[in-house]
């Protein structure tokens, strides 16, 4: 069977070859621990992804929620891997607030490379007493 007329594949693969996760044992294991949803339900690592199912995935700090236009089986180029899925406009609005978010509220501990000095200790002492 030719690439063109795949009609489904395993969720792993899927995820893999549309570059969500770098291997396809991340996929795995993500689609294990329910990081990943089809069509708003929990599935296995070998569930068959088709054209039209609904995903939604969470890797790291993103959710996506997109929607497969395409199967297939091996990993391309990333431009390839873009023409697989389309993500929903909810899912774009949402990642766009998230990074804003993000960009607006760090947290003071992840500028910290290592343990704070005395004189660090004692400005954010300062801080929290204000």
């Amino acid at each position: 069977m030719s690439q063109s007329t795949l009609v489904s594949t395993r969720i792993d693969k899927w995820l893999w070859a549309a570059r969500f996760f770098k291997t396809r044992s991340l996929a795995t294991n993500a689609v294990e621990l329910g990081r990943v949803l089809q069509n708003e339900q929990r599935v296995k690592p070998a569930h068959a992804v088709k054209v039209g199912d609904i995903l939604e995935i969470h890797h790291a700090d993103q959710v996506w929620q997109v929607e497969a236009l395409r199967i297939l089986e091996v990993r391309g180029s990333a431009s390839i891997a873009q023409t697989m899925y389309a993500e929903t406009a909810d899912s774009i609005t949402k990642r766009q607030q998230r990074a804003e978010y993000r960009r607006l509220h760090t947290e003071p501990a992840a500028q910290l490379q290592q343990r704070p000095t005395k004189r660090q200790r004692r400005q954010l002492d300062n801080i929290a007493i204000d």
